[in-house]
Order: C-alpha cells, then sequence, then structure tokens
C-alpha cells in the first residue's frame, strides 16, 4: 500500500513554498514522525514529518516550488512495496510488444467521446459524484470566484483526480459564459551579467519583506517621531537587580523588557497606536499582540509574543529567548509570527544610532530603538555625561494624528527615565 505526502495547510494566505532540503533520501526506510523534508514559506520554515512507516520515494527535488496539497513524495509500506518499487520501470520496455497485435482495440475509446458530446450533463454528473474536490491552484481559485462556479459541478482531468485551469476553462465554453483570461505582462529581459557578477534566486521570505516594504510604502501615509531617552536610572535598576533577576528567573534581565512594559502601558494610554485600518472601519484592541523584529541569516522577521499585556518582565524575556532562538533556526512556526498589533525593532544591536523604522502591514506603528551612546546633555542647568538613546516611532498618518503619536513615545520616555512607574504601573 503506497501513502502520498502533500505539502499540508500551511496557515493564512500562504499557498506554496519551496523544498529547501531533504531530510531522507530517496529509497531510504522511514518512520513515523521522521523529518522528511524542510520547507520555506514566505513567512517562515517548518519541517513535515512522516505520517507513516515505510520506504520513501521522492517526486519533488530539493528546490522546487510547490503548492498546498501537492504531492512532493511516496511512502510505501515495508514487505512487498520495497520489492514493488523495482518492478514499476519494467512497464515501459514492454509496452512496445503489444502494438502490433492490438490495432483494433485502439480506436474503441473513440465512440466514447462522442457518446460524451451528445450527453454532456450525465457525463458530467457521473464524474462529479466519482470524485472530492481536491486542493486548488489560485488560478483555479481566481476563475471559479470571477465566474461563481461551485468546484464541485466541474470535472476534473489533473492527476489524482485534481481540478486545472483548463478543466475550468473547458467547462465555460460548454456553459457558453463568457471568459475572462489573464494574460501575463511578458517579463522583462534581465540585464546579462558581467564579471565578478553571480545570480542568486531570492528566498520566498526574501521575497515576502520585500513585497511587504513596498505594500508599506503605497498604501500607508507613513511619517516618523524621534525622542531621545536618559537611560541612566534603566541602566542603574538592571545593575542593581540582574544577578537576583537571574538567578530567581532563570534568564537574563536585558533592556527589550523595560522597552515593552513601557510600550504596553503607553499603548493603553494611546490606544489608537494599537489600533488598524480595515476597510472603511477601525479596530480598536483591548490586548497587545507585541512583534519583536529579529535578525536571521534568511533575513528579517518579526515574531510576536502574544498576550504581551499579560507578561511580567521574566516573561517578557523568556518568551523573547524562545522565540529568537526558534527564529535563528528556522522553527518558527506560522503561529508565533501571526496577528501583531505593534512592533518594536532594536537597530542598536547592529550599532544604528538612529533610523526610520518602516511599518509591519496591517499595524499603524513601530517603535524604533538605537544604540545607548554616553553624551553630554544639560540636567538641571549642569552639563552632564549621560548614556542617552534615540528613540524613533513611525506611524500610520491616515489613522494615528501627530499629537497622538508624540504623545505616545513622550510616554514611554517618561517611564524608562523613571522605572519606577513601570514596577508600580503609574
Amino acid at each position: 500500500m503506497t501513502f502520498e505526502v502533500r505539502i499540508p495547510t500551511l496557515g493564512e494566505s500562504v499557498t506554496e513554498g519551496v523544498i529547501v532540503r531533504w531530510a531522507k533520501q530517496d529509497g531510504e526506510a522511514v518512520k513515523p514522525d521522521d523529518v522528511l523534508l524542510e520547507l520555506e514559506t514566505d513567512k517562515a520554515s517548518m519541517e513535515l514529518p512522516a505520517e507513516r512507516a515505510g520506504v520513501l520515494r521522492i517526486v519533488k527535488p530539493a528546490g522546487e516550488k510547490v503548492a498546498v496539497g501537492e504531492l512532493v513524495a511516496r511512502i510505501e509500506e515495508d514487505g512487498g512495496a520495497r520489492a514493488a518499487a523495482p518492478a514499476a520501470p519494467k512497464p515501459p520496455p514492454a509496452a512496445p510488444e503489444p502494438l502490433p497485435a492490438a490495432p483494433e482495440p485502439a480506436p474503441k475509446p473513440a465512440p466514447a467521446a462522442p457518446a460524451a458530446r451528445l450527453a454532456p450533463a450525465e457525463a458530467e454528473a457521473a464524474s462529479v459524484a466519482a470524485r472530492a474536490v481536491g486542493p486548488l491552484s489560485p488560478a483555479v481559485r481566481r476563475l471559479l470566484a470571477e465566474h461563481d462556479l461551485d468546484p464541485t459541478l466541474v470535472p476534473a482531468s489533473g492527476k489524482g483526480g485534481r481540478l486545472t485551469k483548463e478543466d475550468v476553462l473547458a467547462y465555460l465554453e460548454r456553459s457558453a459564459r463568457p471568459v475572462r483570461i489573464e494574460v501575463p505582462a511578458a517579463p522583462k529581459p534581465s540585464a546579462p551579467l558581467v564579471e565578478g557578477e553571480e545570480r542568486v534566486p531570492m528566498s520566498p521570505i526574501r521575497r515576502r519583506i520585500a513585497e511587504r516594504l513596498v505594500q508599506a510604502q503605497r498604501t500607508a501615509a507613513i511619517l516618523t517621531t524621534f525622542n531621545e531617552i536618559d537611560m541612566t536610572e534603566v541602566i542603574a535598576l538592571r545593575a542593581e537587580h540582574k544577578e537576583r533577576f537571574q538567578k530567581q528567573h532563570g534568564i537574563g534581565l536585558g533592556f527589550m523588557s523595560f522597552f515593552a512594559r513601557a510600550s504596553i502601558v503607553a499603548l493603553r494610554d494611546i490606544p489608537v497606536v494599537n489600533a488598524e485600518i480595515r476597510g472603511d472601519d477601525i479596530v480598536y484592541r483591548k490586548f497587545v499582540h507585541l512583534g519583536v523584529a529579529v535578525g536571521t541569516e534568511r533575513g528579517l522577521v518579526v515574531p510576536v509574543l502574544h498576550h504581551a499585556e499579560r507578561m511580567s518582565f521574566a516573561d517578557i524575556e523568556r518568551e523573547i529567548a524562545r522565540l529568537a532562538g526558534l527564529a535563528r533556526d528556522g522553527k518558527l512556526k506560522l503561529d508565533d509570527l501571526a496577528g501583531g498589533t505593534f512592533t518594536i525593532s532594536n537597530g542598536g544591536v547592529y550599532g544604528s544610532l538612529l533610523s526610520t523604522p518602516i511599518l509591519n502591514p496591517p499595524q499603524s506603528a513601530i517603535l524604533g530603538m538605537h544604540k545607548i551612546e554616553k553624551r553630554p546633555v544639560v540636567v538641571e542647568d549642569q552639563i552632564a555625561i549621560r548614556p542617552m538613546m534615540y528613540v524613533a516611532v513611525s506611524y500610520d498618518h491616515r489613522l494615528v494624528d501627530g499629537e497622538q503619536a508624540v504623545t505616545f513615545l513622550v510616554r514611554v520616555k517618561e517611564r524608562l527615565e523613571d522605572p519606577e512607574r513601570l514596577l508600580l504601573d503609574v
């Protein structure tokens, strides 16, 4: 018996991915829960485990782009399946022998075709009754939606009973309905490489990053406001308690938890910064799903601390460490990346002194942290050397007014310069 390995549903809006590597070789024995392959989508990487024991037969090689529901391998159960596998190639050489002996049977299928033309409704009904609707490609879903078709009414001719674009177009022709066929624009010829250049295909994650950044620039009215924070008190508080914090909670006390708590309280004060535009409506939230930008070898990802408003300093530090580790190992799940309402990005870890962070749609604001640097500042009419950090908030001016964005950033600044307020929640 053979079990088909297909690409599972990958999450909202994810329809395809790329097979990065096969963890098992073709013909290798596998057990349930063995990792078969690593798949990279435009949001994250994931591993696909085996559901049955048997011998793996790979259909799609590494590097191939695959859609949700597409067949990528088969698992032949142990025993007879292993012996049957080498017998599969034998039919092709035997095919020429029956050809001279069977000139008459060849035309016999021809009468079935006109019969189908005479009674298309009966043929279609029989075809539909014999199959269930399998995974649909984006092109098929688009055609079905444009012409308001029920996929169960369209006879399928694809492999494994899969409905193809040609099936839908043929059905529309038979139904005498107008068909709108999208003709893709001719691809622009790429410039030839010169000496010293190398062309490398963009990974799905990098393509997604590019699409989202362009989307943010095109759809939102992005403005940025700046301020600076005297980090003296936060640094002193962290230095005083970081050893006890480590012993008690088993995790280090970093600056990110201070900024996260300060942002959560400021979002409670200025809720529009945590809202989003959805159609013609504004959606406000009473919770904070906090995105934290993490740089990896494959690109920037933004895992999400769900319900960060319920988390303590230790909870925040633990969750950030867990998600950052998964991100760098390429093991984030789609749920780890979904649902963010506000994002914090820390360019300071790379030495950035000042920058303008870009929105992560459909969010309406993002806070940018930067490098802590000692600078001369005026404190009570005296010049003092203080550890200072520039901070920035980029926001969607369609929803957030300048006054609200500035007030939000000032509230963050106030609580970080007097961190006891964070502990007392005042």
